[in-house]
């Protein structure tokens, strides 16, 4: 089972990205939010895509709107493949997407009054037992994989860690405080197999390098920022590139996890690849 993975868009969408997943057939894509600031046009095109979606709306899609009219039309257009506190399954696939909390800022637990006007005032614990639902729906012979758009706490304080905070001193742990709480207590029955998230971007601020984007822990739960933006560029020959990220299943088991950067042909350029047998302690 081969599952193409979306970064944050920001609005890069274009017309080759369709044409380079017509070229890929993946069995699933998933978008971990962040698609266009609120844009519905963009909104409408993801969900009309050919193929199994599964999205998570992330802190950027509710645009500048708190009354969550935006959020709602949103929801609407998206239908079933929103996942958020819920799951995205189809019939024709072993593949059940877990959906952590919608339209996460990072920083441990808050909801905009948006988000609030939306879903109600949800509370850290509320939203730890809504994933734990959600989890406990998928059939042991499927992968565990749970989609977010910021990732959990406890991968790192460093501005370099996955969910670190590069853009103000001191650097400190960004990630999601539920997603963590949840995670930990999914993994007393069975650890996820992947926990795919953006929000964090690759580059980090000041032109200080880039972060850890691909990390296994000790439980063997995989973990992968998306979060490449931007999305295209130009190699060395002037060729463009779109990046996107790549996850391969055999049965219930996660055999490949990177980050790839094509053509919008379909040749693959460049590949970072997780090695999936040399957990990293976190």
């Amino acid at each position: 089972m081969r599952i193409a993975i979306a970064g944050d868009l920001h609005g890069a969408w274009s017309d080759a990205d369709e044409q380079l997943l017509e070229r890929l057939q993946p069995d699933a894509v998933l978008f971990v939010g962040d698609l266009s600031d609120g844009d519905l046009r963009l909104t409408r095109r993801i969900a009309s895509l050919p193929y199994r979606v599964a999205v998570i709306f992330g802190n950027h899609d509710r645009g500048s709107d708190k009354t969550g009219g935006l959020l709602r039309q949103q929801l609407v257009l998206l239908g079933d493949c929103h996942c958020a506190w819920g799951v995205r399954r189809w019939e024709d696939l072993p593949l059940t997407v877990v959906g952590a909390r919608p339209f996460s800022a990072g920083g441990g637990f808050h909801l905009s009054k948006a988000v609030e006007a939306v879903y109600g005032p949800v509370t850290l614990h509320q939203s730890v037992d809504r994933i734990l639902a959600a989890a406990s729906s998928v059939p042991s012979e499927e992968p565990l994989l749970v989609l977010a758009h910021c990732g959990p706490t406890g991968l790192g304080s460093d501005s370099d860690s996955p969910c670190g905070r590069d853009w103000k001193s001191p650097a400190i742990d960004w990630g999601d405080q539920d997603l963590s709480i949840a995670l930990d207590r999914i993994a007393v029955t069975r650890p996820p197999d992947l926990v795919v998230f953006g929000h964090m971007h690759h580059a980090l601020k000041r032109g200080s390098g880039y972060r850890q984007s691909l990390l296994q822990d000790r439980r063997g739960t995989a973990y992968l920022n998306a979060a490449c933006v931007p999305r295209s560029g130009l190699d060395a020959k002037g060729r463009s590139l779109l990046h996107w990220s790549w996850a391969e299943f055999s049965g219930s088991s996660l055999t490949h996890l990177s980050h790839r950067w094509y053509t919008p042909e379909g040749e693959l350029t460049h590949q970072e690849s997780l090695p999936l047998d040399t957990p990293v302690q976190c």
